[in-house]
């Protein structure tokens, strides 16, 4: 386990990361986060693309779970009723324990896990503290002025990633 702020691989989209590439890594468990990732902030649907992905990854095999740190357990609750997937809201990241919850319940351990986001102080730093892949995203949209200034401040980190698909 790592409190490194690298993530070990980055990609444009979610909907990029593609069932081999997990599958090549001994991937079996995928944590997604919602906010940014799957979806915009206050968007209420998933885009057809990103349903069309998740049922390819779970056609292949990846089981999905949506982990994500918005107290709105109805909006997880939504995303995840639409995907067939479980979910956990208020994970607490970048603290581990949300992801250790999940692996837990789930009955995975941290070598067949892997967690994909848009933010490295919370979800790239969560996913490495926990020992599992970290995945990361850029943002859907980013109309928030303070999270402007995250993802510039987070910027180095993003580009010291080696592993950019």
């Amino acid at each position: 386990m790592s409190f490194s702020p690298v993530p070990r691989y980055s990609f444009r989209n979610v909907t990029d990361i593609a069932p081999d590439f997990l599958k090549e890594r001994g991937i079996k468990f995928l944590m997604v986060d919602l906010d940014n990732t799957l979806a915009a902030y206050g968007q209420t649907k998933l885009t057809d693309a990103v349903s069309k992905w998740a049922d390819h990854m779970k056609n292949s095999g990846i089981e999905l779970y949506i982990i994500s740190n918005t107290l709105k357990k109805e909006r997880v609750a939504s995303f995840a009723q639409q995907l067939v997937v479980e979910s956990i809201s208020g994970a607490g990241k970048p603290s581990p324990k949300g992801i250790l919850s999940a692996m837990n319940a789930m009955g995975y351990e941290a070598g067949e896990s892997a967690l994909a986001g848009d933010q490295i102080l919370t979800d790239t730093l969560a996913a490495n503290s926990a020992g599992v892949l970290s995945i990361l995203l850029r943002p859907i949209r980013c109309q928030n002025p303070f999270l402007a200034i995250r993802y510039m401040l987070e910027a180095p980190f993003r580009l010291a990633c080696k592993n950019r698909m």
